[in-house]
């Protein structure tokens, strides 16, 4: 029986079930936790630009913050699942954030008071991502050279390959 408990939380077009959720739940699920993925139906009228970000943010909140219940030690969350940061700061909860976006400012400002540790995944090609943000509000940043949003990268998919297995490595060491 798992006695830690982490929250799965998607992104716009990136679902529970891809890769890097899958093999990071995995990795998840033999240190201890158990897991609870948020499966959501994104509206098409929910804004994905920068003047989107608060109606977007309020939104990923209340899809969020009803799985917060009882014993909570870990929030993942990929992309739009970023937004969820506010809640993250507000708990005092540990997260992992893949491809967070560092070009919002809700998602920069949760993280910036944030208590508790939190580890930000990213790559040099995803717009989204900028790593001079990152390593300014944790020590704990994978940045995967040359990978995009979906931290795939250029070349043979083994690459890609690589970089998924580094991003399992670096969430199994930060959740030690």
């Amino acid at each position: 029986m798992a006695d830690r408990r982490a929250v799965l939380i998607p992104g716009r077009g990136y679902d529970t079930r891809f890769p890097l959720f899958l093999y990071l739940g995995e990795a998840l699920r033999r240190a201890g936790f158990a897991l609870h993925a948020i499966s959501w139906q994104v509206p098409e009228s929910l804004g994905s630009d920068r003047d989107g970000a608060g109606s977007a943010a309020d939104w990923v909140t209340g899809q969020v913050a009803p799985t917060l219940t009882g014993r909570m030690e870990l929030l993942v969350g990929k992309s739009l699942g970023t937004l969820a940061a506010p809640l993250a700061a507000d708990r005092g909860l540990p997260a992992v954030w893949l491809t967070p976006l560092l070009h919002m400012a809700p998602v920069v400002d949760a993280l910036d008071r944030a208590t508790a540790p939190f580890l930000l995944i990213g790559g040099t090609a995803d717009p989204s991502w900028d790593g001079a943000v990152a390593r300014r509000l944790t020590p704990h940043v994978v940045e995967i050279d040359q990978a995009d949003h979906a931290l795939m990268v250029p070349g043979p998919l083994a690459r890609s390959a690589e970089a998924l297995g580094r991003v399992c490595t670096a969430v199994e060491e930060f959740v030690r």
